[in-house]
């Protein structure tokens, strides 16, 4: 399955594009593409390269993605939805979640 997430990461103004692809419903290739530099080196780390969309979620905070994230992000707000977006756009690929809006909407007062 194929699913593309595009994140709007907040006042930062960057945009994502996170694209997953999985020919099996198990192995995940991905393609990230940001304004955001912190972001693009992410996408350097993780794109092309097979995840296992199951050993991903049995690792939770330990897994693939959300490591490459706290290496690569390092300097970056520990805020940012990107990851987390990423994380879900693969879990939609290898079809152990469905393809559903995620949304944070934040107000001050």
């Amino acid at each position: 399955m194929k699913c593309t997430a595009v994140i709007n990461a907040g006042v930062c103004g960057f945009e994502t594009s996170a694209a997953a692809d999985s020919a099996d419903d198990q192995m995940v290739t991905l393609t990230i593409e940001s304004d955001c530099e912190r972001i693009t080196r992410l996408g350097e780390a993780l794109n092309g390269k097979p995840i296992d969309g199951y050993e991903e979620i049995a690792a939770g905070f330990g897994g693939a993605v959300l490591s490459a994230a706290r290496e690569t992000l390092s300097g970056c707000c520990a805020g940012c939805a990107v990851p987390a977006g990423i994380f879900k756009a693969l879990q939609v690929a290898a079809r152990v979640a469905l393809p559903r809006e995620v949304k944070i909407a934040l107000s001050g007062e």
